[in-house]
C-alpha cells in the first residue's frame, strides 16, 4: 500500500481498480503459455509451429489497435472503449474455449487481442490523478502487471489438468466479466482529461519518432525481449516434461525461480541508478539473458541445472522489462512520452507475435538447438546495438498546467521557461493547455515555472 500513500480517494480507487482490470486481463493472456504447447497436442491440427502462432497471435492485434483504441478513447470516452475491449476480449476468450482445434484457438486468441485497452486504461488512470502523484499510481498498475504474469505462471499448470484448456480459456472469459464489473462500479469516472502528451501516442510524431536513434534501440530491445519469452515457452514446459515433471507440478520450477530472480534484480536496479550506469547494467542483463540461453539448452538433462538457468533468465528478464520503460521515459522528448510509449507497447506485442511464429517454426524443422540457437543470435546482436546507447541524464520530468490563451502565448511561456535554472526541456502545448519540462532536479524551482505558466505575458 505505500505506492498508494499520499493519494486522496478517487486516485486510490484508480489505483487500485484499474490495476486489478490490467492484471485480470493480462492473467487470463498469459496463463495459457506455460501449459498450451503441452495441451495443444490434443487439438485438431497440432503441429509446433500452430502452437507457437496460437500462443503469439494476440501479440498482432493488440500491437496494430492499441493506438487506434487510444483514440477512440479520447472521442468516445475512457469507460465505454475498456468495457468494449473486455467484452471483445471475452468473447475471443470463449472462442478459444470451444475451439477443437488449434486453428480455433489462434483465431480466439487473435480476437483478445482486439481488445487492445492497455493504452486506454493507463489515459484513464492519468485523467483522473494530479500530475505530481500520476507516477505513483503508474507503478502501481506496473507491479500489477508484473504480479499477473508470475501469478500466471503458476496458476495455469496448477488448473490444466483439472479443468483442461477449455476450462482455462472459460475462466479467462470471467475474469474479463469482473473486470467490466470493476470498470462499472468501481473504477472513477474522468471529468477531465490529462495532457495527450504524456498517454496518447501522435500519429503525426511517429514517424520522426522512430528515427531518434536512442529510442530505436530501445523499441528492438523490446521487440527481441518478448519474441525471445515467447519462444522460449513454447519449447520449455515440453522440456520440463522430458524430465517426468507432470504439468500440474510446472509450477515447483516457475515459482521460486521468479521469486529469485527478483530478489537478484533488485541490486541490479540499485547500481544502474547509484552510479548512472543504466548502459552498463542494461548490456551485462543482455549477456546474462544470453548465457542463460546456452545454459537452458546445454543443462536440459538436469532439472537443478535447468532450474539455475532459468534464475538467470528470469533475472535478466525482469531487469530488463523493468528498465526499458523508465529508459523510454527518460529519453522521450519533453511532451511526446505518450507517443514514444504508444511505438514502445505496439513493439513489444509485435515481439510476442513473431516470437510466437519463430519459435514455432523453429522447434517443428530444427528442433530444441534451433530455438535456443536462434534466441540466442538474437540476444547478442541486441547487445552489439545496443554499444550506440547513450546513459540517460538524470532529469525529472514535469506535467504542469498552463494558462495559454493562444500559440504566441505558449511559444513566449516555453521560452521563459527555458530561461529559468535546471530547465534542459520545455515546451507548452495550446491544445493541451499543459506544459511539459525535463529539468536538473537539483536546481530547478517549481514554483518559478509555476509563475511563468500562470502569469500574463505580452506578445
Amino acid at each position: 500500500m505505500s505506492n498508494v500513500s499520499g493519494l486522496n480517494s478517487i486516485e486510490k480507487r484508480a489505483a487500485i481498480s484499474l490495476a486489478l482490470v490490467f492484471g485480470l486481463r493480462m492473467l487470463g493472456l498469459f496463463m495459457i503459455m506455460p501449459v498450451f504447447a503441452i495441451y495443444g497436442q490434443e487439438l485438431d491440427g497440432y503441429s509446433p509451429m500452430w502452437v507457437g502462432i496460437a500462443i503469439g497471435a494476440y501479440g498482432l492485434t493488440q500491437a496494430l489497435l492499441q493506438i487506434p483504441m487510444g483514440m477512440l478513447s479520447d472521442r468516445f470516452g475512457r469507460k465505454p472503449v475498456i468495457l468494449i475491449g473486455l467484452a471483445i476480449f471475452c468473447i475471443g476468450s470463449l472462442i478459444a474455449a470451444y475451439a477443437d482445434s488449434v486453428m480455433g484457438v489462434t483465431i480466439g486468441r487473435a480476437i483478445q487481442g482486439m481488445g487492445a485497452i492497455a493504452s486506454t486504461i493507463l489515459a484513464l488512470a492519468a485523467d483522473v490523478t494530479r500530475d505530481e502523484h500520476r507516477p505513483k499510481v503508474m507503478a502501481t498498475i506496473g507491479m500489477c502487471i508484473g504480479l499477473s504474469f508470475a501469478v500466471s505462471l503458476i496458476l495455469g499448470p496448477v488448473l490444466v489438468d483439472s479443468i483442461g484448456l477449455s476450462g482455462l480459456f472459460n475462466l479467462t472469459a470471467g475474469l474479463a466479466l469482473l473486470g467490466m464489473l470493476v470498470v462499472l462500479f468501481i473504477a472513477p469516472n474522468a471529468v477531465s482529461k490529462a495532457p495527450k502528451g504524456d498517454t496518447r501516442a501522435a500519429p503525426e510524431l511517429i514517424s520522426a519518432m522512430l528515427k531518434d536513434g536512442q529510442l530505436l534501440r530501445l523499441d528492438v530491445g523490446i521487440f527481441v525481449l518478448h519474441l525471445v519469452i515467447t519462444s522460449i515457452f513454447v519449447v520449455l514446459p515440453l522440456m520440463l516434461m522430458e524430465l517426468d515433471f507432470a504439468t500440474t507440478d510446472h509450477w515447483q520450477l516457475y515459482f521460486p525461480t521468479l521469486l529469485v530472480s527478483f530478489v537478484l534484480m533488485v541490486p541490479l536496479i540499485i547500481i544502474g541508478a547509484k552510479n548512472e550506469s543504466m548502459k552498463q547494467m542494461y548490456r551485462f542483463s543482455l549477456l546474462l539473458l544470453a548465457v542463460s540461453l546456452v545454459m537452458m539448452y546445454l543443462l536440459q538433462g538436469s532439472f537443478i541445472g535447468l532450474f539455475v538457468a532459468v534464475i538467470v533468465f528470469f533475472t535478466a528478464f525482469n531487469y530488463l522489462e523493468a528498465s526499458l520503460p523508465s529508459l523510454i521515459a527518460k529519453f522521450a522528448p519533453a511532451g511526446q512520452k505518450g507517443t514514444a510509449m504508444g511505438i514502445y507497447s505496439s513493439s513489444q506485442f509485435f515481439g510476442a507475435f513473431w516470437g510466437g511464429i519463430l519459435g514455432g517454426l523453429c522447434y517443428q524443422y530444427l528442433g530444441l538447438a534451433g530455438v535456443f540457437a536462434t534466441s540466442t543470435i538474437l540476444v547478442i546482436a541486441w547487445w552489439f546495438y545496443t554499444a550506440g546507447m547513450v546513459n540517460p541524464k538524470v532529469l525529472k520530468t514535469y506535467t504542469l498546467d498552463a494558462d495559454a490563451h493562444d500559440q504566441p502565448t505558449a511559444e513566449n511561456m516555453s521560452q521563459q521557461l527555458m530561461a529559468l535554472p535546471g530547465v534542459k526541456e520545455a515546451i507548452v502545448i495550446f491544445d493541451d493547455q499543459a506544459a511539459y519540462l525535463k529539468v536538473d532536479a537539483k536546481v530547478f524551482e517549481l514554483n518559478e515555472a509555476r509563475a511563468v505558466l500562470l502569469a500574463p505575458i505580452e506578445v
